[in-house]
């Protein structure tokens, strides 16, 4: 478990461990989209801004594990990422959409971690659920790649498998741990790292 993760996590599982859910009403349609970024907290807090977005589900994917346990997961043991099922209205946001904002809030050049987080658990991904998102994801990552922007990109682009939703304490953990979750995140130099990356686009 990543050290500064672990300090912060402290004594938190046991007090929100009961907390419920936000509740969301849901759009008369909507669609999911998976997507691996390193701490879900920061995705979920992330992809909760954009509009047309109805939900974000912190959890884990891409392992081989059932049901596994966030122990399990950040000792990365299991082949699970962390990620975010994000459930949102295609009225409001497309697919396109969101893939060009999931780029912008992760760092693609670096393998098997993301910022101060390290190991496979953190690795950045998109899990596509059907041919067309597939198809989507990987014109995503060529245009990227050729833009030149970056000497190689790591997010790996692969077929989505089971989501395991995380622990209740690790759902909204920003909404709920303001003061915890700012500090972790400034702290892991993920705000610093993205905006040296990103800061001359859109």
């Amino acid at each position: 478990m990543n050290v500064l993760r672990g300090l912060i996590l402290a004594g938190c599982a046991a007090m929100f461990a009961n907390l419920p859910m936000a509740a969301g009403m849901p759009a008369p349609q909507s669609a999911t989209a998976v997507f691996a970024g390193g701490c879900f907290w920061c995705m979920e807090a992330d992809f909760e801004k954009l509009d047309g977005v109805i939900a974000v589900e912190s959890g884990y994917t891409g392992g081989s594990v059932h049901n596994p346990t966030y122990e399990q997961v950040s000792q990365g043991g299991t082949g699970h990422a962390e990620a975010v099922r994000v459930r949102y209205d295609p009225q409001r946001v497309s697919y396109e959409k969101l893939l060009d904002y999931f780029w912008r809030h992760i760092d693609p050049t670096v393998k098997d971690r993301q910022f101060c987080d390290a190991g496979s658990q953190y690795r950045s991904a998109i899990f596509y659920q059907n041919d067309t998102e597939q198809k989507l994801a990987l014109s995503s990552k060529q245009v990227l790649e050729k833009s030149g922007r970056f000497p190689h990109i790591y997010t790996e682009i692969v077929a989505a498998g089971t989501f395991y939703p995380a622990e209740d304490y690790h759902q909204d953990y920003y909404r709920k741990n303001p003061i915890r979750y700012k500090f972790y995140r400034v702290n892991c130099g993920r705000e610093a790292r993205i905006k040296s990356l990103w800061s001359d686009t859109q």
